[in-house]
């Protein structure tokens, strides 16, 4: 029989991140499980303005590209050693080099070959440059921290006051890892207490719901691709379209909306990710000698980044 982390006889069910990720780690054999953010009670900002006359900020979790800390590229394996634990920013006038491999997405299904999926920059300002927004001067890198107090006590105040220096009137967050997904809903919960609206995208729809957000634009994709399809412009634009509607017509918080789009019209991927059902005693040993080398490294780089 199957149970809710395993099943796929709805299509149109999304994978329940939460008990699959609980399922997951219980079976690598760490006997704690992890207590994911919720709130009854949802801030809710209204976009004070027409979008068009809005400054519009870019947030996401995704990692500058580090040469020096390993693989990182299409199909790389999960890499600790290029996470990051400090919110940063950059320059919108330019096309960074971010990339993913520092979290935990689907990599069986996805291959991180196309930034467009994670980090809509090029697409922003294509939308400014058509008069549809004004584009912040900055994008912000926030970091995925399974420790909720210091995302909500250090790091979404720290982007907060990146974005009021920015003269914010409007925030776009896009998830990737299941984590990634609480950090950016509890961010944008706090930027909507101190009066800016956000929307945040993403792909693990139990994850923000349950930490409550006032907008979301749910895609039901692999992980990693909450801004559109790879290598598919108008899936892209599509989607970004949606949480920029989403900003301008939402009345009031928890609005979820739902991408139209499909990822496949065979939906047995949703059974791969995390599944501990599909491994062996072998690979659950692999795969929990390889998480305490990851948790270890990630310790390792949060202490020397926030030690500075």
């Amino acid at each position: 029989m199957q149970d809710e982390t395993t099943r796929t006889d709805d299509p149109d069910a999304p994978i329940p991140y939460m008990a699959r990720t609980r399922a997951y780690y219980l079976a690598l054999g760490y006997d704690t499980p992890y207590v994911w953010a919720r709130h009854d009670d949802v801030p809710f900002t209204p976009l004070m303005q027409p979008l068009a006359q809005s400054r519009v900020a870019l947030v996401t979790t995704a990692a500058p590209y580090q040469p020096d800390k390993g693989p990182q590229g299409p199909g790389a394996p999960y890499n600790a050693a290029a996470k990051f634990y400090t919110v940063y920013s950059g320059d919108t006038a330019v096309d960074p080099d971010l990339r993913i491999a520092h979290v935990g997405i689907d990599r069986r299904h996805t291959s991180m070959e196309d930034s467009g999926t994670w980090f809509p920059l090029p697409l922003l300002r294509a939308a400014a440059a058509a008069g549809r927004l004004r584009l912040a001067p900055r994008f912000h890198g926030f970091p995925t921290n399974r420790s909720q107090r210091q995302t909500v006590d250090v790091d979404a105040p720290e982007l907060f006051e990146r974005c009021f220096a920015d003269r914010v009137d409007a925030a776009v967050l896009v998830a990737n890892c299941p984590v990634c997904h609480q950090s950016l809903s509890l961010a944008a919960r706090l930027l909507e207490e101190n009066g800016i609206p956000t929307v945040v995208m993403g792909c693990a729809r139990d994850i923000v719901e349950h930490c409550g957000v006032p907008r979301f634009v749910f895609s039901d994709f692999p992980l990693g691709n909450a801004a559109g399809k790879p290598h598919d412009p108008e899936s892209q634009r599509l989607t970004l379209d949606l949480a920029l509607d989403l900003l301008a017509s939402a009345t009031g918080p928890r609005t979820t909306v739902v991408s139209p789009l499909r990822w496949s019209d065979d939906p047995t991927w949703k059974r791969d990710y995390a599944n501990p059902a599909l491994l062996s005693p072998a690979e659950l040993a692999r795969l929990r000698a390889e998480a305490e080398a990851a948790r270890l490294a990630a310790r390792d780089i949060r202490i020397a980044e926030t030690t500075r």
